[in-house]
């Protein structure tokens, strides 16, 4: 993490560095105004990864010399054979489509957003029903 981290430092202070080159040449304030907020961006992902590196000590990954073995087996549960990521993708596209063209369009891919990120947050999840407690 933290080569990982100096890596995002040296490519903020390179973008910072190309936009003050590229406005002198161009003038062009738009494309300064994306440089600096690239490079804005980087400074935020550095200042993370230098961050994070300090409250949780050395990793695997900062070692050049370390071995596969020693990085941690679990990474979370994935599912192999999921529908609901497509199905989101296809409604958040619908969403900025409806962005773009008319107001029921995005209300309507809103909906099936919120209906594909509920189904794929309970893709695993078992609904049992509760039996009342009698006295």
């Amino acid at each position: 993490m933290r080569s990982g981290g100096y890596l995002f430092l040296y490519g903020s202070l390179f973008y910072f560095l190309i936009s003050a080159i590229y406005f002198i040449i161009s003038k062009d304030p738009v494309g300064t105004t994306a440089l600096v907020l690239t490079g804005g961006l980087a400074i935020l992902i550095a200042f993370y990864l230098l961050f994070t590196v300090r409250r949780i000590g050395y990793q695997p990954e900062d070692n050049f010399e370390a071995l596969q073995e020693e990085a941690p087996a679990d990474y979370g549960f994935y599912s192999p054979h999921s529908w609901w990521p497509m199905i989101v993708a296809a409604a958040t596209a619908i969403t900025f489509v409806g962005l773009i063209f008319a107001v029921w369009i995005f209300l309507f891919g809103l909906g099936l957003v919120l209906f594909s990120v509920f189904g794929w947050l309970f893709e695993y999840w078992k609904f049992e029903r509760v039996a009342p407690i009698r006295h």
